[in-house]
């Protein structure tokens, strides 16, 4: 079996929630495992050095324009609230559509032939020069959990759905803050679980199979433990010998993880997923509302005791198997 590294889990201090502790925190320390957070460091280092930056077009510009453009974006700072350069905060985090525009007006002003000081100026007078507020809840969206596999009291006041991958580090490192909220509230919180393998994954979507296979067979959560644990090595090979591990019949097991009826379970959480707009994972609904900020339990706990001072809300059961 292969070799498991315990996730990251550090003591954060509360503190207003911004677009600063959504970048640092959910993606270098809440979720991470120590391999990504290497990786995050090495792109943080080469950002002062780098020649070509993430999403950023400059093959327009002249040898000139592009010291010039690469000069500013190493200068300038990032309207996200990250606290990072611009050229920095395009290789720490390529998905801040902020650093992206501002980046990209800078090196557009620049091909027009203009200085230097008025590239900063486009830049500076951007619709991406003031980051928006983030909420930490989207308004609610239906999501179907009938037949989802359960983790907690049928009559809880909040259900927790959260969509996931079983090859994603960040997926991973959640289970223990994921967890540790589950026994914080016994009674008031339920996890339904959705499938949400992303196809950069390559093994993700046969653990998913995996998954609601051992479902069948009433063994979901310990299948879901044995996985996560083992997400770095997802072979058809390692999952067999987990589903041993775990009690299951293993004949039936790999039938039914080839099945049709597997595969369009699968789907239709993936469907689910889509409807209710989900980008990547993990991504957690608290009663449906999308949840936008650190999977750890600190900031969730703040969540959910102003959840749970709200009126119940009036919404049909579906009971969801074991």
């Amino acid at each position: 079996m292969p070799v498991v590294t315990d996730a990251m889990n550090p003591s954060l201090r509360q503190r207003s929630y911004n677009k600063y502790m959504l970048k640092l925190l959910l993606r270098a320390i809440a979720v991470l495992g120590m391999s990504v957070l290497i990786a995050a460091v090495s792109a943080a280092q080469d950002w002062k050095t780098a020649e070509s930056l993430p999403g950023i077009d400059m093959s327009k510009l002249t040898a000139a324009q592009k010291a010039s453009a690469l000069k500013i974006l190493r200068e300038q700072g990032c309207s996200c609230g990250c606290g990072m350069k611009l050229a920095e905060c395009r290789m720490v985090d390529p998905n801040c559509s902020y650093s992206t525009g501002l980046a990209q007006t800078v090196v557009d002003t620049l091909a027009k032939g203009k200085s230097e000081a008025d590239a900063v100026t486009a830049a500076s007078s951007s619709k991406w020069a003031h980051a928006e507020p983030i909420k930490i809840l989207d308004e609610p969206v239906h999501i179907s959990v009938a037949g989802a596999p359960v983790k907690g009291p049928d009559n809880a006041v909040i259900s927790l759905v959260e969509f996931s991958d079983f090859q994603c580090p960040y997926c991973a490192a959640a289970v223990p803050q994921i967890d540790a909220l589950l026994r914080a509230y016994p009674t008031q919180i339920k996890l339904i679980y959705k499938q949400f393998p992303l196809e950069i994954h390559s093994q993700a979507e046969l653990a998913a199979a995996a998954a609601v296979a051992a479902q069948k067979q009433g063994k979901f959560w310990p299948m879901y433990e044995t996985l996560f644990q083992h997400h770095d090595n997802l072979s058809r090979q390692n999952i067999v010998e987990m589903a041993k591990l775990n009690g299951l019949d293993i004949s039936r097991f790999e039938t039914d993880m080839d099945s049709t009826d597997v595969r369009e379970t699968v789907i239709r959480d993936v469907q689910d997923g889509n409807r209710a707009g989900v980008e990547g994972t993990p991504t957690l609904f608290i009663n449906g509302q999308r949840y936008n900020g650190p999977v750890t339990l600190s900031y969730l706990k703040l969540v959910m005791d102003s959840e749970l001072k709200k009126p119940a809300p009036q919404t049909a059961s579906s009971k969801a198997s074991q």
